[in-house]
């Protein structure tokens, strides 16, 4: 929903205490304003649910677009609760006018997606797992709560947790952690069939560390992955090196696993 302002007050503040309000401040002479005004129309619709959107024309509500400090257009505002919660200034390309949409318009189930997150450190899979379920069903297009669900699935369900995570947006924020996943369930399918991996005189180390992976020794599996990158790195397409990167972000940059295999992993590229 999307609509030219008739009154701020009404429009704009007493309504973000209800759904959070964006408004996009304007001009006729303004080129930017051209190409963002259709894109944000376009996102309003995609999102009705998420947020309403407001156009103001700054050349009518110079008052307006004074107090709250509008010096270049376009200029957009996210108001929550009658305050701005965020904002940006210029014509953003349409994936990152997205992906700031998706960080800053609140998830009505965001606490239950951080009581998940918690879980999940806590190595409460399970627990975490019901949670994040729960809210898929209410909000099947969050992708936050996809990329959760496949890092808990991709060991068990590989094949589902390919699928939750193959419509996700290549957004820089989360493309990392789509190619870990997807790389992950590659190395499992691997993992199955050792007389489908190049002979070489890396294969049976190879394979021991495609098991370790497939048990969740991650510790191991890099060890041997490490190896076979110092002994024959383009063996499997480069395989050793994308698991590792793999693993690393499926564990988390400040994981203790990561940080130990960091530094051998490193010099291992440059041997």
């Amino acid at each position: 929903m999307n609509h030219e302002m008739n009154d701020f007050q009404n429009d704009v503040i007493e309504q973000s205490f209800k759904k959070p309000v964006l408004v996009d401040f304007w001009a006729e002479w303004c080129g930017p304003c051209r190409i963002l005004g259709p894109m944000l129309e376009k996102m309003a619709g995609k999102y009705q649910d998420k947020f309403i959107l407001v156009k103001v024309n700054t050349d009518e509500n110079q008052e307006i677009a004074s107090s709250y400090g509008i010096r270049g257009i376009p200029n957009v505002k996210l108001f929550i609760n009658g305050e701005v919660a965020d904002e940006f200034t210029g014509a953003l390309p349409e994936y990152q006018v997205e992906e700031w949409l998706k960080k800053v318009i609140p998830s009505k189930e965001k606490e239950k997606i951080e009581k998940a997150k918690i879980l999940l450190k806590e190595n409460k899979t399970d627990e975490a797992k019901k949670i994040i379920e729960n809210v898929l069903t209410t909000e099947p297009g969050n992708e936050e709560v996809k990329l959760l669900l496949g890092k808990i699935l991709v060991f068990d369900d590989s094949e589902k947790a390919a699928k939750l995570v193959e419509n996700i947006d290549g957004v820089p924020e989360n493309y990392e952690q789509v190619e870990s996943i997807q790389t992950i369930v590659e190395l499992l399918n691997k993992a199955k069939k050792k007389e489908n991996l190049a002979d070489s005189d890396v294969k049976e180390l190879y394979f021991s560390a495609l098991q370790d992976l497939k048990s969740k020794n991650f510790d191991a599996a890099l060890f041997k992955f490490i190896e076979i990158i110092r002994s024959d790195r383009s063996y499997e397409d480069d395989g050793a090196r994308k698991a590792c990167i793999a693993i690393f972000k499926y564990l988390g940059e400040e994981n203790e696993i990561t940080i130990k295999h960091r530094r051998e992993f490193g010099s291992a590229l440059y041997v």
